[in-house]
């Protein structure tokens, strides 16, 4: 985890401009707005909307808005949220960018993240030259050709290229926000938001944009209860053709069913669950790492930290360190 992760970013700055779709500006305020500190109760975050110029700013809909703050906000910022602005973002090229923009982004002292074709804004400031990046999944055609330096990836809902953020559609942004939360403080107070404000608490930045079948269709069987079983019984060794079994499936319609559903395999879902599992007990609990394998249905402490490590990127322990010693 890095040194910017360990001292969180506790101003966030949303860029907003003309054509400013409302939806993205109001979850970035509703999401780290909600974030608490679970000891005293106390806003972990403070949110400014800036425009490059204070005062009115049109929205995509029929209503403006007023920007309090100007660019000096992005500058001095931990965080910095780009939302879309469909009328403008499709037309930026590189080096397009308002120069004073550009300059105000280059030198944000934090990490820098967009939502939607927000992600056009930072490709125009040389923010994503280099580096892997996703967008919604309607405009990565035209995102790839306008950035050759950038590496797409349109099939994804976030990617985080620390300390450079980027998201695909509009609600793409409620997972990226959430990541950005959990990366700052734990899984626990990234799941204390997620209850406040009524959303999934962990969609992974590699789940699909789209998925073909996210609801099951009126007389089609679901994987849903087959999920909602598994949650409740992660200690166990659950086996695909147990979850099969669950929705009266074969194995084979089972699997096809899960990834039209989820967009992921029935094992890899189950892997992320228990790697969310363990990252709660660690942060809420004493139990050594062979209790939190037992408990998570990883088996051995050997097994936690390998999937830990490769899910999160540091070990069970040094999780713990930087989590429980806040």
């Amino acid at each position: 985890m890095s040194e910017r992760r360990r001292a969180p970013a506790a101003t966030v700055a949303v860029l907003v401009r003309d054509g400013v779709l409302p939806m993205e500006l109001g979850l970035v305020h509703q999401l780290f707005g909600a974030a608490r500190d679970p000891a005293t109760g106390d806003r972990l975050y403070t949110v400014r909307t800036c425009a490059p110029r204070p005062g009115r700013i049109r929205t995509d809909a029929d209503f403006h808005l007023y920007a309090d703050h100007g660019l000096e906000a992005v500058r001095a910022a931990g965080t910095v949220l780009v939302p879309a602005s469909h009328e403008t973002d499709e037309e930026l090229l590189p080096g397009a960018l308002d120069a004073e923009l550009a300059d105000a982004l280059r030198a944000a002292r934090g990490r820098v993240a967009s939502i939607c074709t927000g992600s056009f804004v930072l490709g125009a400031a040389g923010l994503l030259d280099g580096r892997r990046a996703t967008t919604h999944w309607m405009s990565a055609d035209r995102f790839a050709r306008a950035f050759p330096r950038v590496t797409v990836d349109a099939d994804v809902l976030y990617v985080d290229e620390d300390p450079v953020l980027t998201s695909a559609g509009e609600a793409a942004g409620i997972d990226l926000c959430l990541h950005m939360i959990r990366a700052d403080h734990g899984a626990a107070v990234a799941a204390d938001v997620a209850r406040r404000t009524v959303v999934p608490p962990h969609r992974d930045g590699g789940q699909a944009q789209y998925i073909r079948r996210p609801v099951a269709q009126t007389g089609v069987t679901s994987t849903s209860g087959s999920r909602a079983w598994a949650l409740e019984r992660l200690a166990e060794p659950l086996t695909l053709a147990e979850l099969a079994a669950r929705d009266a499936m074969s194995v084979r319609t089972y699997n096809r069913r899960f990834r039209e559903e989820t967009g992921l395999t029935p094992m890899t879902w189950l892997a992320r669950q228990r790697v969310d599992r363990a990252k709660e007990l660690l942060e809420q609990t004493d139990h050594t790492v062979d209790r939190v394998a037992a408990e998570t249905g990883f088996g051995t402490g050997t097994s936690l930290r390998q999937h830990f490590q490769s899910a999160v990127g540091v070990s069970p322990g040094a999780y713990r360190a930087t989590f429980r010693g806040r």
